[in-house]
This record gives structure tokens, sequence and C-alpha cells, in this order.
């Protein structure tokens, strides 16, 4: 299996740090930014094993924008 170049962010929640992958729909969490990407690391490796080749979809130059929305 050769190399899978995947973009992800990492942000805090509560106490917890997430890792979120941004091309693929796969998150995990840690007590670190260390610990939720190595955690994101293996969760990622997992899905790939029955994952279909080609499930990637390249996301290119993530930016972080607000969105305010109006509640009803």
């Amino acid at each position: 299996m050769g190399a899978i170049d995947v973009q992800t962010v990492v942000f805090r929640e509560g106490r917890h740090y997430v890792a979120q992958c941004l091309d693929v729909d796969v998150s995990s969490f840690g007590d670190s930014e260390d610990d939720a990407l190595a955690n994101l690391r293996e969760a990622l490796e997992l899905y790939f094993e029955d994952a279909p080749a080609g499930s990637v979809a390249k996301v290119e130059g993530p930016e972080v924008r607000r969105l305010t929305l109006e509640r009803a």
C-alpha cells in the first residue's frame, strides 16, 4: 500500500482535543493534540483497510471561516 496524504484539523472541544480528517469522514480525540492525532492516524489506518480505492476526496487549501446562522 502506498502513502496517502490527507488534510487534518485539530481543535479543542471542552477538555479534549479533536482531530478530524477533511478528506474522509473520520475523526478521533485525545487529551492532547498529539494524542488526538495519534488516535486519528489509527482510525484512518483502520478506515483505509476496507475503503475502496480512490475513496479520498482531496481537499486543497482549506480555510477556517465563520458562518453565522439565525435560529428559529
